[in-house]
């Protein structure tokens, strides 16, 4: 018999009703032309196709692979604490707002 966590962890994870609000909530007014967090990156949160862009420096999302995606070690913590993200006293998301974010990576960060 499936445990209820054991089916909410098989349901798929959208980016336009999950993972994109989440983004706008704790991200986007950093990662916006103009703002600190773009001008030092040049990663800007628009869309999909912005988040999946990267940064100046390469890929932040890595389709299927949550343990080196750097969007998801960044708001994880698991790099140096003056790189976690966000940055400063905008709004930290909650761990079950991070694992929704880390399982939409883990299948395959789908535009859906």
């Amino acid at each position: 018999m499936a445990t209820a966590a054991g089916c909410a962890r098989k349901q798929e994870v959208s980016y336009q009703k999950d993972v994109a609000p989440l983004l706008a909530k704790h991200c986007a007014a950093c990662h916006t032309p103009g703002q600190a967090g773009y001008v030092v990156s040049g990663f800007e949160l628009k869309d999909y196709e912005s988040l999946m862009k990267g940064t100046s420096f390469g890929p932040v999302v890595l389709p299927g692979d949550p343990l080196t995606s750097v969007l998801v070690m960044l708001i994880e913590g698991r790099v140096d604490p003056s790189l976690k993200m966000p940055h400063g006293d905008a709004s930290v998301p909650t761990e079950a707002e991070i694992l929704t974010i880390r399982r939409w990576v883990e299948q395959g960060a789908k535009n859906n």
